[in-house]
């Protein structure tokens, strides 16, 4: 029984995080639909890795207590740090601007809440 109810202390524990993890990336995605670049690195600017690096560590941290805590429940990986980390860095020539970027990726996130 000691088991089980360690097991689910650890299950909510990683649903928090996960949601912790969420209403982070939304509040930054906000910032960068607003007009704030540098949340997807397009420009590779010192200044702007520098302004935006809390935020970045801030959603790695989180993203890493989730991947140990997914582990030890035998849970798929959290995929969503992954696909917006893989989302970060020198665009293609063709690529949309980081605003337009975020609105997209917060679009994306309100269809997957729904569905």
């Amino acid at each position: 029984m000691a088991r089980a109810d360690r097991l689910e202390r650890l299950d909510k524990r990683r649903s928090e995080l996960e949601a912790d993890y969420l209403a982070a990336l939304i509040e930054a995605l906000e910032v960068t639909a607003a007009g704030k670049w540098g949340l997807f690195d397009h420009n590779a600017d010192k200044i702007m890795r520098a302004a935006t690096a809390p935020v970045i560590d801030n959603l790695t941290e989180l993203a890493d207590e989730i991947a140990e805590a997914r582990e030890q429940l035998f849970m798929e990986p959290f995929a969503l740090h992954d696909e917006f980390m893989a989302a970060r860095g020198k665009p293609g020539a063709h690529a949309v601007g980081e605003p337009k970027q975020a609105r997209a990726w917060l679009e994306r996130l309100k269809l997957a809440a729904r569905g």
